[in-house]
């Protein structure tokens, strides 16, 4: 704990999930913190978890693509604690479709959200820092298809590559600052069994459908060496400490929160030595929310 104390965080893209629990976890270790979200609701929902925790923490909403509403919350954070020190960002659009089926429009959109958001809430929180005299920590969060070709995301892989080698650019245009930029890679987290894939989960659909060249949970979960899907807490813990004066020698680095995924060779499927099953990790598990157990997934 304490950490972070004396410092100030934004955190674009905050829900309950990803976001919502690094925001808590910064809080948690002394930092006040602005969390931003393009859902106001959702913005809120997090600060007020935050503030029962009794931490310091205020919600603005807005989009962190449009340079307005990101200079707007900058300048918020700064007159309501007086510098920034830390951003976590994660926002920008998730689109999956086969080129076969791409539309120019979806496609710029998606294409350009992760790079522009990345861009805008780094421009604007370095120009804070250095006027605050603030050594800071910008972080990006990143996915596994930043590094490898996913079938069907197309748009989302090279929306995330860009943000990655944007990060690592930026990286050397703040090192005379003093500014460090880093990212974190997680591979497919453990909050979607019970939001992006319940419904595979619900109604045991295991397998992909045939014809289609995706993979299911439990393709997934076999070839992850620790057994395990990454929770929103681990990712929390990286931002912590990437957000840290610990981390005060990183700057262009990736953190990989995925279990040894990207490192193992490509034909090992550990699961298939170990029995490591998705049918017997959903009922094992329980749903979280701000890093915190709630109910089982499955009774």
């Amino acid at each position: 704990m304490n950490r972070l104390t004396g410092k100030v965080a934004i955190v674009y893209g905050a829900g309950p999930n990803i976001g919502g629990t690094v925001a808590y976890f910064l809080a948690r270790e002394g930092a006040r913190v602005v969390v931003n979200d393009i859902n106001e609701a959702a913005a809120t929902k997090t600060v007020d978890f935050i503030r029962s925790k009794g931490h310091e923490a205020i919600a603005v909403a807005g989009d962190a693509t449009k340079e307005d509403t990101v200079a707007a919350i900058t300048a918020k954070a700064v007159e309501t604690y007086g510098h920034l020190d830390i951003i976590l960002n994660m926002a920008g659009i998730v689109l999956w479709r086969s080129v076969l089926e791409m539309d120019l429009a979806e496609w710029s959109e998606a294409l350009l959200s992760f790079p522009t958001a990345g861009m805008l809430t780094t421009k604007h929180a370095a120009r804070a820092m250095i006027a605050g005299g603030r050594r800071g920590s910008i972080i990006h969060l990143l996915s596994t298809a930043a590094h490898f070709g996913e079938a069907e995301g197309a748009a989302y892989a090279a929306s995330k590559a860009a943000l990655m080698n944007f990060a690592r650019s930026a990286a050397m245009d703040l090192a005379h600052d003093g500014i460090r930029v880093n990212t974190i890679t997680p591979c497919s987290v453990e909050h979607q069994l019970w939001t992006k894939m319940k419904e595979e989960i619900d109604e045991e659909k295991f397998v992909a459908e045939p014809g289609r060249p995706l993979y299911s949970r439990d393709d997934y979960l076999k070839n992850i060496p620790l057994e395990r899907f990454p929770r929103a807490s681990d990712l929390a813990w990286a931002a912590v400490f990437l957000a840290s004066d610990e981390a005060q020698m990183l700057t262009g680095v990736d953190i990989p929160v995925d279990g040894g995924l990207r490192f193992k060779y490509p034909t090992w499927r550990p699961g298939d030595h170990t029995g490591v099953n998705i049918r017997d990790y959903v009922r094992s598990i329980r749903r979280t929310e701000y890093g915190e157990e709630r109910e089982k997934l499955f009774e």
